[in-house]
């Protein structure tokens, strides 16, 4: 069932001041066309669904801003889901519909595309401040992603 994404958001932040959406609708794409065919690319995985190992903390539900690392060489049965903003049950049956990690994999086993980056990064993507995600979470999520020498990021939204 769909959610009702700005209502749940206003239902879950009531206590706070009123939401300020962001308006970028008239900002440019920065968009950066690939310069090789997708089979000879590096592609790292970025999640936003609160996708977690089962040896690392889960995430927070109040403006966590950490981010996880996850070897892209992990096992997806390790793979556990800690987020508020949608139902996790269909998530924690199969991880790959939020991070798709066996997919990538196979991939890169038909030659769709060349490899995996060696880490993918997760993050909870339920952050009240807009702020806070542009001056604490974004920062090492780029960085780790410069790191592992990538040609092309694959972002999944939860």
């Amino acid at each position: 069932m769909p959610i009702d994404y700005i209502s749940r958001t206003r239902e879950l932040y009531s206590p706070l001041p009123p939401y300020r959406w962001t308006d970028n609708r008239d900002a440019p794409v920065p968009w950066t066309p690939l310069t090789k065919p997708l089979s000879d690319c590096r592609v790292a995985l970025v999640a936003s669904g609160g996708i977690h190992l089962d040896t690392q903390p889960p995430f927070h539900f109040k403006d966590d801003t950490s981010i996880r690392i996850i070897p892209t060489s992990a096992e997806t049965s390790r793979v556990r889901i800690a987020h508020f903003g949608y139902p996790t049950s269909d998530a924690e049956k199969d991880p790959n519909c939020v991070f798709p990690l066996d997919v990538l994999r196979e991939m890169v086993k038909d030659g769709t595309i060349k490899e995996l980056a060696p880490d993918a990064v997760t993050c909870m993507g339920g952050i009240y401040s807009q702020r806070r995600v542009e001056e604490e979470l974004i920062p090492p999520v780029v960085d780790k992603i410069k790191q592992q020498n990538v040609d092309l990021c694959y972002l999944v939204p939860a």
